[in-house]
């Protein structure tokens, strides 16, 4: 058990209250600073106290004793806690360690991350090895649950995740089981397996996170009543105020597929909506790029341009998230017992800080890094570069499958009739149609179809990178097709572009072939490369990522390709299947 995430031991419990009487020095003291008392609602006027990872005096008095403490001069400035992203999937192109990096920069110091792909890339004792890694870092991190791998899995692949799935809902480690997108499969389907996971979750006094875009009243009340707390898919503030009637704690988003937050918030306060403590803020996986402005902090900051109250809008942050997930005897607040997670602001206006202590230690100070080099150990994990023991070659890629998927916009597809000429090596530049191939990353099985939209020029697009792993194989041309497969191989993973013979980009993805091992502020530079690329050849929507991750994505409509074959979504039904290879 991890003593920081959990508890503190009776030694390091009498070491904090012999603090107050003297008898030991704090590490730190915030001096004559106004700060935020998330309890009253109310800014006030005090001295902090910290002792290495804890808040242990809030208030008036100065410690007897400051031998060796660092004392900060606080007057003029504000401070809050440090903010909660409560829905984070931390491996868009970026990993775990680099996303909570960088958001710990802008104040995110606490981070309630995915594990899909720890379900696809590693073994359950590996990953639960890469959790404790992770608590080196100086955020505070906890994990969600899946109930569903947001695909359909051919029989093996499901029995596998199945067998895993009920040591993570215990793991205390994971608080959220979630989020569910196979909600439909348990309201229409009556699948009363994950029914059952979903009440030895909530029997474990952790909270399940519904995913239910679109949904009606009726929908929304059913799926309160079979268990779940929390819904982050209102889009407009009508939405989000019918689940907070229902009772559901409601993440408001703002994400690079959906930045609904400033209409939101905007028709909230139109509406004088009053029930903040019901909502928390989620940017929902993005981007890279699209952090560049920050991650909760820049939430924030759109609220109170909305017009939200300021300390409504801090509170969002912090506190009712923290309350919600069962953790706020540790987190969400500046007082007595609570981890030292700190924002030091200029002014209560502009909620990215100058300076963060995050455990009780600064990552940021003056706007300065000054983070220590955390080193994870990714290999003892299992987490490698991609290593494939099989090829591909030009006799498989045959296209002759009569439906293709038409792309609505980034992430959405429809079926349509291919009528064009597949037998051919290059698809004329005319259509914006491309080949397509899924095969299984352990080369056993492949889809080819066909992808309207994507590109009219393209020759290939290799990606390692995808929702369940799997190879992700599409172009105009067979050739290239084949020269990219085989540059992500040399690679140990990642996205590859060729055109012509010519390898024109590559992101390499070293960590299992789904995330980079590079700083994200290094990663944006290279995803608005690829945007830039992928539009000089005809991509004409604003997310190619996440059209990548999505193209598996079963809870999405219409049309999907999946390890079972080219899938009708709403039906289940397999319109044709994959191959055996």
């Amino acid at each position: 058990m991890n003593e920081q995430r959990f508890r503190w031991r009776n030694k390091q419990l009498r070491d904090h209250a012999d603090v107050i009487d003297g008898k030991i020095a704090p590490s730190k003291v915030l001096k004559h600073i106004t700060y935020l008392n998330v309890f009253l609602k109310q800014w006030m006027t005090g001295n902090i106290w910290i002792q290495d990872d804890r808040i242990v005096y809030v208030g008036p008095e100065m410690p007897e004793n400051l031998y060796g403490t660092e004392i900060v001069e606080g007057k003029g400035e504000y401070a809050v806690p440090g903010y909660i992203e409560p829905h984070a999937h931390p491996f868009q192109l970026y990993n775990p360690q680099s996303f909570a990096e960088y958001a710990s920069w802008g104040g995110t110091t606490t981070i309630i991350n995915d594990n899909l792909m720890w379900l696809f890339l590693t073994e359950k004792k590996k990953a639960f090895s890469l959790l404790e890694e992770f608590m080196k870092l100086p955020v505070s991190m906890f994990w969600w649950g899946r109930f569903d791998a947001q695909t359909s899995l051919r029989d093996e692949k499901q029995r596998e995740l199945e067998k895993q799935l009920p040591e993570w809902f215990t793991h205390d480690a994971v608080i959220q089981g979630g989020e569910l997108t196979a909600w439909p499969e348990v309201l229409h389907e009556k699948d009363d397996q994950i029914l059952h996971w979903m009440q030895e979750v909530r029997k474990a006094r952790k909270r399940v996170e519904g995913h239910l875009p679109g949904a009606s009243e009726n929908t929304l009340t059913k799926m309160k009543l079979l268990g779940l707390d929390g819904d982050h898919e209102g889009m407009t503030a009508e939405e989000v105020m019918k689940r907070v009637e229902l009772g559901y704690q409601t993440g408001v988003r703002h994400s690079s597929i959906r930045p609904d937050l400033p209409n939101i918030m905007k028709g909230l306060v139109e509406q004088d909506f009053q029930a903040y403590d019901r909502l928390m803020y989620t940017t929902d996986g993005s981007t890279p790029g699209f952090y560049k402005d920050g991650v909760i902090d820049s939430c924030i900051e759109i609220a109170l341009e909305a017009g939200v109250p300021e300390i409504e809008a801090y509170l969002m942050a912090s506190r009712y998230p923290a309350q919600h997930f069962w953790i706020g005897e540790r987190l969400g607040a500046i007082a007595p017992g609570h981890i030292a997670h700190i924002n030091l602001l200029e002014d209560k206006r502009k909620p990215t800080p100058h300076s963060v202590i995050a455990k009780g230690e600064w990552v940021k100070k003056n706007y300065e890094d000054v983070r220590s080099e955390v080193n994870i150990d990714w290999n003892g994990a299992g987490i490698k570069p991609l290593e494939l023991d099989w090829s591909l070659d030009a006799e498989e890629l045959q296209f002759s499958m009569p439906v293709g998927m038409d792309m609505v916009n980034d992430v959405i597809m429809k079926p349509y009739a291919v009528e064009t000429n597949t037998t051919v090596d290059q698809l004329p530049e005319e259509t914006n149609e491309a080949f397509l191939t899924l095969v299984d990353r352990e080369g056993t099985w492949k889809v080819n179809t066909l992808l309207r939209g994507f590109t009219t020029s393209l020759g290939a697009l290799c990606s390692s990178f995808s929702s369940t792993g799997d190879i992700i194989l599409l172009g105009k041309k067979k050739e290239d097709m084949l020269q990219a497969f085989n540059r992500m191989k040399e690679i140990g993973g990642g996205i590859v572009l060729v055109h012509e013979g010519e390898i024109i980009f590559e992101i390499p993805l070293a960590h299992g072939g789904m995330m980079s091992e590079e700083p994200l502020n290094k990663l944006m530079e290279k995803e608005s490369v690829l945007k830039k690329k992928l539009c000089e050849h005809g991509y004409c929507f604003g997310d190619p990522v996440y059209t990548l991750l999505f193209l598996s994505s079963t809870h999405l409509p219409y049309v999907r390709v999946t390890p079972l074959g080219l899938m009708e979504v709403k039906n289940k039904e397999v319109l044709f299947p994959a191959i055996m290879r």
